[in-house]
């Protein structure tokens, strides 16, 4: 009484077109409020260490 066994087979074109929208999505970039430097979205900025332009981290250049 498996319920995961299909009562028919699905082919390889169905399968795939499923697996279609697996694709990766390039990073979404912000600029840094405090030196402009490109950044992720809700992360520290790796060049100057800071978030909400507050200094989190320091940064030695």
């Amino acid at each position: 009484m498996g319920a995961i066994c299909p009562k028919n087979k699905h082919s390889k074109a169905r399968r795939d077109s499923r697996r279609a929208n697996w694709k990766m999505s390039a990073p979404n970039l912000v600029k840094c409020s405090k030196c402009g430097e490109l950044m992720m979205p809700h992360r520290v900025c790796k060049a100057c260490g800071s978030y909400n332009k507050k200094e989190i981290i320091s940064v030695e250049q």
